[in-house]
Order: structure tokens, then sequence, then C-alpha cells
């Protein structure tokens, strides 16, 4: 195992620990199975290396291991758990495990027939844990990372820290909030950045280059994830990549199923099935109405690209009205909060009814609602029940 020594210490060598995303104190370590999801380059193998080096200070007995190392030709996952086991080996990390083909059964096979050992895994946000060959629902805990909020960007890229807060917060409170962050900071020019390159940590390898890297993610994703995870070929790539096209022309969309199925040559069934593989793949965000069931089959009311990044790399020059929604849903969701789709109004949390636009915006559309809030565009600090659109960013 001399080799897969070597790769960890190579791997770990140049983790840093200024800078940890939001889930790292969210995640309960102590459990014995724990599945991180999230999609590319939210910084997963990154929040596992963190734990590795920083909390569990390289200890003699742990091992970090990605699935798609060359050891695995011939090798098996179950076979390694136990050479490490035999060693003295307490904790595996096991990277983008949805790359290995028995991912499930040989993890419950470790699970089961390991009492002592701990395994950590990350996989790509497509993959249905609970869903493989093996039960895994009994044995493993999972967490999703998505990408950076808009708190954490200003953390990442220019040093700038706040807590977050909860939509509570800023229902009550939020010209009070406003006026700290803004105190010795101006946040719509930054904003105005993250909405185009700031939604993945790869920002730091530069904003020029920001948009091509997306765009290699978005066809990594389609043609190597999906492939491994729902059996893709590189026609059904090419279909799909198709729908997520014509999406993002014209987000948020309302979907008239039979014209996609009529325009891509696919059947209704295959639509859904795509747009709810395109959702769990962190590519797409879906909104329904209140009580209106979630399924492969059923139609979501609006379609919305999963982030706004996403929109600038697929579109030239993306409607800002759009990005707006894009931004604002986005961020409720990453936050954990269920959102619907609402009778007036853009979206609905529970009795809540928020209302997005620019600074201009009134309130002529929920003014007669009980509980509503405008998310407003290029304002620092609201009034009433206008509040600046950026500090929906601040919600994780």
């Amino acid at each position: 195992m001399e080799i897969l020594f070597e790769f960890q210490e190579n791997v770990l060598r140049p983790v840093k620990n200024d800078f940890r995303r939001y889930l790292h104190n969210q995640i309960n370590w102590k459990q014995r199975m724990i599945g991180i999801k999230g999609p590319r380059g939210a910084g997963k193998t990154t929040l596992m290396l963190q734990y590795l080096k920083f909390d569990l200070g390289l200890p003699p007995k742990a091992l970090y291991i990605t699935a798609d190392h060359t050891w695995f030709y011939n090798h098996t996952l179950l076979d390694t758990a136990n050479d490490w086991y035999k060693q003295g080996g307490k904790i595996l990390f096991i990277d983008e495990v949805h790359k290995y083909e028995n991912w499930s059964v040989e993890l419950k096979n470790i699970y089961d027939g390991l009492p002592e050992m701990q395994v950590v895994f990350s996989a790509s946000s497509a993959l249905d844990i609970y869903r493989g060959e093996a039960d895994l629902s009994r044995r493993v805990v999972s967490y999703l990372l998505a990408g950076l909020s808009f708190r954490e960007y200003l953390a990442f890229t220019q040093g700038v820290s706040f807590d977050a807060f909860k939509i509570e917060d800023i229902n009550s409170n939020h010209r009070s909030l406003s006026r700290m962050i803004t105190e010795g900071f101006r946040p719509l020019p930054a904003f105005r950045k993250y909405l185009e390159v700031g939604y993945l940590p790869i920002i730091v390898e530069g904003e020029d280059t920001y948009l091509m890297k997306l765009n290699q993610v978005i066809n990594t994703i389609v043609d190597i994830d999906l492939a491994y995870i729902v059996s893709y070929n590189s026609g059904t790539a090419v279909k799909v990549k198709k729908l997520l096209g014509v999406i993002a022309e014209s987000v948020p969309f309302k979907p008239n199923i039979a014209a996609l199925a009529r325009k891509l040559d696919l059947s209704r069934d295959s639509v859904y099935q795509y747009i709810y593989q395109l959702q769990d793949a962190r590519l797409l965000n879906t909104l329904s109405s209140e009580g209106k069931g979630v399924s492969t089959l059923q139609k979501p009311d609006k379609i919305f690209l999963e982030n706004t990044n996403l929109a600038f790399a697929l579109k030239e020059k993306p409607d800002i009205g759009n990005i707006r929604e894009t931004f604002v849903l986005n961020q409720l969701l990453n936050a954990g909060l269920k959102v619907n789709s609402p009778a007036e109004g853009d979206f609905a949390i529970s009795g809540l009814t928020i209302e997005v636009g620019g600074k201009g915006k009134n309130t002529s559309q929920v003014k007669h609602l009980d509980n509503y809030l405008i998310a407003a565009d290029d304002i620092e600090i609201g009034a009433g029940n206008k509040v600046p659109i950026w500090l929906f960013g601040f919600l994780y």
C-alpha cells in the first residue's frame, strides 16, 4: 500500500487552513460512515483533507484515497479497507466514490465487517447514496456541500468575514444587518463579481479562466459523472446538453414538456427524467407550488439554472432579472429552506413571500399580503419591507 501512502502525502502537502467551508462545523465527524455530496469544484476534497490534516493532526491511523486511482485497477475497495485495518487503520477517506463500480455493496461490507473502521467518502451530488445496489440508509449520514454563498465568497477572496444569518433575522432586522456589514465595506461591486464568477472556489485560480473552467465542469458532470451514475452514453449526453442549453436561453423557464420533447426528439418521460437528473447534478433548480408532489414525472412550475455563474457560462449576456431570481432561489435552497412557487410574488417560504426586482421595484404585487419582502438590487441598505438582494447571500 506504499503507493497510497505516498499519494496521501503528496495531496496533503499543499492543503491550507486559512478558509473553511460552512459545512465543516455542521458535520458530526464522529459518525461511523459519512457521505459528503456536492457539485464538482465545491471543495469536497479540500474539506476532507483539512479535517485529516488539521483536525486529526495527520494521525498514522487515517488514510485518504481516491476511487479513480490506478490502485483500483487490480485491487478492490473492500480489500484495501481490510489491508488498512490489519495495519492498524481506523479511518478511511474515499474521494469520488461514485467512480467505483460496486461502491454501495463494498461500503456496506466495510461497515458491517469492520465495525471499528470509520469511513468518510465524497460523491457527486447526482449520486443517490440511499438507492445503490446495497441498502446504506441505516449506515451512512449524508451531507450536501453547496457552492460558495456570497458571504463565503467575501471571506474566501477578500478576507471579509461575517456570521451567517437566518431568514428570520433578515425579515425582522435587515436594516441593522446591512448597516453593520456596510460600515467599512461596499458590497455591490463584489456582489456583481460573485454573480458572474464567484460560486465555486476555483475562482482562486483566476477570474479570466473561471468561465472556461466552469464549462469544463459542466461537460465533466454530463459526460463522466452522469455516465457513471445513470449510464449515459455519448448520444444521451449530447441531448442532455441541448436540453440544458434550451433551458439556459430562457430561464426562469416555464416548461412545455411536449414542445421540449419534439424539439430534442425525445419522449416526454425522457425530458422529465433528464430535468430531474440535471437537478440532482446541481445544474438546475426546480420550483413547484406548495402541496404539489415531486417526482420524475411531475412537471415543475419553473426551472432555473442552479447558480448564476452557469448563466454567464452558457449565455453571452444573461438577463439581469433572471440572474436576480436565480441568485435568491439558489441561496434560499442552499440554506436548507423549503421554497415554493406562490400564487403571487416569486418565492414562498412558510408564510413569507419574496418578490425579486431592481432598485425601483415597488410593492404593488405583494403589498396586500401579510408577510412579504422585496429583494431589491442595487441598494446597500433597505427600508421597510425592501431588503438589499445581496443580503440573501448571508444565509449560509
